[in-house]
Protein backbone atom coordinates (compact mmCIF):
# COMPACT_ATOMS: atom_id res chain seq x y z
CA UNK A 1 0.00 0.00 0.00
CA UNK A 2 1.46 3.34 -1.05
CA UNK A 3 1.72 6.19 1.42
CA UNK A 4 -0.84 8.99 0.92
CA UNK A 5 0.30 12.14 -0.86
CA UNK A 6 1.39 14.70 1.72
CA UNK A 7 -0.26 18.10 1.43
CA UNK A 8 1.05 21.42 2.74
CA UNK A 9 -0.75 24.77 2.77
CA UNK A 10 1.58 27.78 2.71
CA UNK A 11 0.01 31.20 3.13
CA UNK A 12 1.75 34.22 1.68
CA UNK A 13 3.44 31.97 -0.87
CA UNK A 14 3.60 34.46 -3.73
CA UNK A 15 6.90 35.99 -2.57
CA UNK A 16 9.60 35.97 0.09
CA UNK A 17 9.71 33.32 2.80
CA UNK A 18 6.42 31.76 1.78
CA UNK A 19 7.45 31.32 -1.82
CA UNK A 20 10.85 29.87 -0.87
CA UNK A 21 9.15 27.48 1.56
CA UNK A 22 6.56 26.41 -0.99
CA UNK A 23 9.35 25.71 -3.48
CA UNK A 24 11.17 23.52 -0.95
CA UNK A 25 8.03 21.44 -0.47
CA UNK A 26 7.35 21.29 -4.22
CA UNK A 27 10.86 20.05 -4.92
CA UNK A 28 10.26 17.29 -2.36
CA UNK A 29 7.14 16.08 -4.15
CA UNK A 30 4.45 17.45 -1.83
CA UNK A 31 1.04 18.66 -2.91
CA UNK A 32 1.55 22.38 -2.31
CA UNK A 33 -1.39 24.74 -1.93
CA UNK A 34 -0.17 28.31 -1.83
CA UNK A 35 -2.09 31.48 -1.13
CA UNK A 36 -1.34 35.07 -2.02
CA UNK A 37 -2.99 38.44 -2.53
CA UNK A 38 -1.46 40.04 -5.62
CA UNK A 39 -2.70 38.37 -8.85
CA UNK A 40 0.51 39.01 -10.78
CA UNK A 41 2.81 37.67 -8.09
CA UNK A 42 0.52 34.70 -7.54
CA UNK A 43 0.56 33.77 -11.22
CA UNK A 44 4.35 34.07 -11.42
CA UNK A 45 4.86 32.04 -8.26
CA UNK A 46 2.45 29.34 -9.39
CA UNK A 47 4.28 28.95 -12.71
CA UNK A 48 7.70 28.81 -11.07
CA UNK A 49 6.58 26.36 -8.39
CA UNK A 50 5.08 24.01 -10.96
CA UNK A 51 8.28 24.16 -12.96
CA UNK A 52 10.29 23.32 -9.83
CA UNK A 53 8.01 20.54 -8.60
CA UNK A 54 9.39 17.02 -8.44
CA UNK A 55 7.77 14.31 -10.53
CA UNK A 56 4.42 13.54 -8.97
CA UNK A 57 4.32 16.85 -7.13
CA UNK A 58 1.28 19.08 -7.47
CA UNK A 59 0.90 22.83 -7.06
CA UNK A 60 -2.32 24.81 -6.62
CA UNK A 61 -2.55 28.53 -5.93
CA UNK A 62 -5.41 30.50 -4.38
CA UNK A 63 -5.85 34.27 -4.20
CA UNK A 64 -7.37 36.22 -1.35
CA UNK A 65 -6.92 39.18 1.00
CA UNK A 66 -6.18 37.91 4.50
CA UNK A 67 -7.32 41.15 6.13
CA UNK A 68 -10.85 40.07 5.19
CA UNK A 69 -12.18 37.13 7.19
CA UNK A 70 -14.77 36.36 4.50
CA UNK A 71 -11.85 35.82 2.13
CA UNK A 72 -10.13 33.51 4.62
CA UNK A 73 -13.29 31.44 4.91
CA UNK A 74 -13.60 31.27 1.12
CA UNK A 75 -10.00 30.12 0.76
CA UNK A 76 -10.55 27.44 3.40
CA UNK A 77 -13.51 26.16 1.39
CA UNK A 78 -11.43 26.15 -1.80
CA UNK A 79 -8.65 24.23 -0.05
CA UNK A 80 -11.17 21.60 1.04
CA UNK A 81 -12.18 21.25 -2.61
CA UNK A 82 -8.57 20.58 -3.62
CA UNK A 83 -7.56 18.05 -0.97
CA UNK A 84 -9.07 15.65 1.54
CA UNK A 85 -6.22 16.21 4.01
CA UNK A 86 -3.71 18.81 5.18
CA UNK A 87 -0.54 17.38 6.72
CA UNK A 88 1.16 20.72 7.38
CA UNK A 89 -0.24 24.24 7.58
CA UNK A 90 2.32 27.06 7.38
CA UNK A 91 0.78 30.31 8.63
CA UNK A 92 3.23 32.70 7.03
CA UNK A 93 1.15 35.51 5.49
CA UNK A 94 1.22 38.88 7.23
CA UNK A 95 3.18 42.07 7.21
CA UNK A 96 3.41 45.61 8.47
CA UNK A 97 1.72 48.81 7.27
CA UNK A 98 2.57 52.50 7.48
CA UNK A 99 -0.60 53.55 9.25
CA UNK A 100 -4.09 52.60 10.35
CA UNK A 101 -6.03 50.71 7.69
CA UNK A 102 -9.33 48.96 8.32
CA UNK A 103 -10.97 46.22 6.30
CA UNK A 104 -14.53 46.22 4.99
CA UNK A 105 -15.37 44.24 8.14
CA UNK A 106 -14.03 46.97 10.42
CA UNK A 107 -10.87 45.09 11.38
CA UNK A 108 -7.48 46.78 11.72
CA UNK A 109 -5.24 45.41 8.96
CA UNK A 110 -2.19 44.37 11.02
CA UNK A 111 -4.11 42.43 13.67
CA UNK A 112 -6.42 40.89 11.07
CA UNK A 113 -3.79 39.74 8.58
CA UNK A 114 -1.15 38.64 11.08
CA UNK A 115 -3.31 37.05 13.78
CA UNK A 116 -7.01 36.68 13.06
CA UNK A 117 -6.46 35.24 9.57
CA UNK A 118 -4.17 32.37 10.67
CA UNK A 119 -6.37 31.80 13.72
CA UNK A 120 -9.46 31.46 11.52
CA UNK A 121 -7.76 29.49 8.74
CA UNK A 122 -6.39 26.98 11.23
CA UNK A 123 -9.82 26.57 12.78
CA UNK A 124 -11.48 26.11 9.38
CA UNK A 125 -8.88 23.57 8.22
CA UNK A 126 -8.93 21.55 11.44
CA UNK A 127 -11.10 18.75 9.93
CA UNK A 128 -8.51 18.29 7.16
CA UNK A 129 -5.65 18.27 9.66
CA UNK A 130 -7.49 15.72 11.80
CA UNK A 131 -8.10 13.57 8.73
CA UNK A 132 -4.38 13.53 7.97
CA UNK A 133 -3.69 12.27 11.50
CA UNK A 134 -5.61 9.04 10.82
CA UNK A 135 -2.93 7.49 8.60
CA UNK A 136 0.16 9.44 9.65
CA UNK A 137 2.98 8.78 12.06
CA UNK A 138 2.41 10.39 15.47
CA UNK A 139 3.52 14.02 15.50
CA UNK A 140 3.82 14.36 11.74
CA UNK A 141 0.75 16.59 11.26
CA UNK A 142 1.83 20.11 12.16
CA UNK A 143 0.82 23.76 12.22
CA UNK A 144 3.76 26.16 11.86
CA UNK A 145 3.35 29.88 12.51
CA UNK A 146 5.85 32.52 11.44
CA UNK A 147 6.33 35.05 14.23
CA UNK A 148 9.15 37.55 14.73
CA UNK A 149 11.78 38.61 17.20
CA UNK A 150 9.75 41.82 17.26
CA UNK A 151 7.38 40.11 19.70
CA UNK A 152 9.92 40.94 22.42
CA UNK A 153 9.16 44.66 22.00
CA UNK A 154 5.56 44.09 23.08
CA UNK A 155 5.23 43.83 26.87
CA UNK A 156 1.75 42.34 26.68
CA UNK A 157 -1.53 42.33 24.80
CA UNK A 158 -3.64 45.49 24.92
CA UNK A 159 -6.76 43.74 26.11
CA UNK A 160 -8.86 46.92 26.18
CA UNK A 161 -8.03 47.73 22.54
CA UNK A 162 -6.49 44.71 20.79
CA UNK A 163 -6.65 46.32 17.36
CA UNK A 164 -5.33 49.65 18.71
CA UNK A 165 -8.17 51.46 17.00
CA UNK A 166 -8.14 54.11 19.74
CA UNK A 167 -4.36 54.61 19.85
CA UNK A 168 -2.72 53.18 16.73
CA UNK A 169 1.00 52.99 16.01
CA UNK A 170 2.29 50.81 13.18
CA UNK A 171 5.36 49.36 14.90
CA UNK A 172 3.68 48.44 18.19
CA UNK A 173 0.72 46.98 16.29
CA UNK A 174 3.02 44.66 14.37
CA UNK A 175 4.96 43.62 17.48
CA UNK A 176 1.72 42.84 19.32
CA UNK A 177 0.52 40.75 16.38
CA UNK A 178 3.77 38.77 16.44
CA UNK A 179 3.34 38.19 20.18
CA UNK A 180 -0.17 37.00 19.35
CA UNK A 181 1.34 34.43 16.96
CA UNK A 182 3.29 32.88 19.81
CA UNK A 183 0.38 32.92 22.26
CA UNK A 184 -1.83 31.38 19.57
CA UNK A 185 0.71 28.62 18.94
CA UNK A 186 0.90 27.87 22.66
CA UNK A 187 -2.86 27.62 23.14
CA UNK A 188 -3.40 25.81 19.86
CA UNK A 189 -0.90 23.15 20.85
CA UNK A 190 -2.61 22.72 24.21
CA UNK A 191 -5.92 22.18 22.45
CA UNK A 192 -4.82 19.84 19.64
CA UNK A 193 -1.86 17.86 20.97
CA UNK A 194 -4.26 15.20 22.22
CA UNK A 195 -5.52 14.82 18.66
CA UNK A 196 -2.03 14.08 17.35
CA UNK A 197 -1.37 17.55 15.90
CA UNK A 198 1.71 19.58 16.85
CA UNK A 199 1.91 23.39 16.74
CA UNK A 200 5.25 25.18 16.58
CA UNK A 201 6.38 28.75 15.85
CA UNK A 202 9.50 30.30 14.41
CA UNK A 203 11.07 33.64 13.66
CA UNK A 204 12.82 34.08 10.32
CA UNK A 205 15.42 36.73 11.08
CA UNK A 206 15.96 39.84 8.96
CA UNK A 207 15.08 38.69 5.47
CA UNK A 208 15.61 40.31 2.11
CA UNK A 209 12.01 40.38 0.83
CA UNK A 210 9.20 42.85 0.23
CA UNK A 211 8.33 42.74 3.95
CA UNK A 212 8.89 46.45 4.60
CA UNK A 213 7.59 47.77 1.28
CA UNK A 214 4.26 48.82 2.82
CA UNK A 215 5.77 49.94 6.12
CA UNK A 216 6.73 53.34 7.42
CA UNK A 217 9.63 55.19 5.81
CA UNK A 218 11.67 54.78 8.99
CA UNK A 219 11.27 50.99 8.80
CA UNK A 220 12.25 50.92 5.14
CA UNK A 221 15.32 53.03 5.89
CA UNK A 222 16.29 50.75 8.79
CA UNK A 223 15.92 47.59 6.72
CA UNK A 224 18.05 49.14 3.98
CA UNK A 225 20.96 49.35 6.44
CA UNK A 226 20.72 45.73 7.62
CA UNK A 227 22.63 42.67 6.51
CA UNK A 228 19.65 40.73 5.22
CA UNK A 229 19.50 36.99 4.68
CA UNK A 230 17.87 35.33 1.66
CA UNK A 231 14.35 33.90 2.08
CA UNK A 232 15.70 30.41 1.44
CA UNK A 233 17.38 30.40 4.86
CA UNK A 234 14.22 30.68 6.99
CA UNK A 235 12.48 28.44 4.44
CA UNK A 236 14.93 25.69 5.44
CA UNK A 237 13.80 26.05 9.04
CA UNK A 238 10.14 25.88 8.01
CA UNK A 239 10.74 22.73 5.95
CA UNK A 240 12.68 21.25 8.86
CA UNK A 241 9.87 22.08 11.28
CA UNK A 242 7.46 20.33 8.92
CA UNK A 243 9.45 17.12 8.60
CA UNK A 244 12.08 16.61 11.32
CA UNK A 245 11.10 14.01 13.94
CA UNK A 246 12.37 16.20 16.78
CA UNK A 247 10.11 19.06 15.67
CA UNK A 248 7.10 16.76 16.01
CA UNK A 249 7.51 16.49 19.77
CA UNK A 250 6.80 18.90 22.62
CA UNK A 251 4.74 21.43 20.70
CA UNK A 252 4.22 25.07 21.56
CA UNK A 253 7.89 25.86 21.07
CA UNK A 254 9.70 28.64 19.20
CA UNK A 255 12.56 28.17 16.72
CA UNK A 256 15.16 30.10 14.77
CA UNK A 257 17.66 28.83 12.22
CA UNK A 258 17.05 25.09 12.78
CA UNK A 259 17.24 25.35 16.58
CA UNK A 260 14.92 26.05 19.48
CA UNK A 261 14.96 29.63 20.77
CA UNK A 262 13.69 31.19 23.98
CA UNK A 263 10.71 33.54 23.59
CA UNK A 264 10.03 36.28 26.10
CA UNK A 265 8.11 35.55 29.31
CA UNK A 266 5.03 37.32 27.94
CA UNK A 267 5.02 34.84 25.05
CA UNK A 268 4.93 31.93 27.52
CA UNK A 269 1.94 33.24 29.48
CA UNK A 270 -0.65 30.46 29.39
CA UNK A 271 -3.36 32.65 30.88
CA UNK A 272 -2.81 35.28 28.18
CA UNK A 273 -2.79 32.58 25.50
CA UNK A 274 -6.17 31.26 26.65
CA UNK A 275 -7.60 34.77 26.89
CA UNK A 276 -6.39 35.69 23.39
CA UNK A 277 -8.10 32.60 22.01
CA UNK A 278 -11.37 33.62 23.65
CA UNK A 279 -11.05 37.22 22.48
CA UNK A 280 -10.30 36.09 18.92
CA UNK A 281 -13.39 33.88 18.90
CA UNK A 282 -15.44 36.78 20.22
CA UNK A 283 -14.22 39.15 17.48
CA UNK A 284 -14.95 36.60 14.76
CA UNK A 285 -18.45 36.00 16.12
CA UNK A 286 -19.28 39.69 15.57
CA UNK A 287 -18.58 39.56 11.84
Amino acid sequence: MTAPERCVVVTGASSGIGRASAEAFARSGWHVIGTGRDPGRCAAAEADLRAAAADGGRVDFLRGDFSEMAEVRRIATEIAALTARVDVLVNNAGGVRDGLYTSSEGLEWTFAANHLAPFLLTRELMPLLERAVRDSQPGSVRVISVSSLGHAQCKGMRWDDLMMLQDFAAGPAYCQAKLANLLFTRELNRRVSGKGIVAQAMHPGKVGSNFSSYGEASLQAYMATQDLIPPERPARTIAWLATAPEAGENGGRYFFDLAEAEPTPQARDDEAAARLWQESERILETL
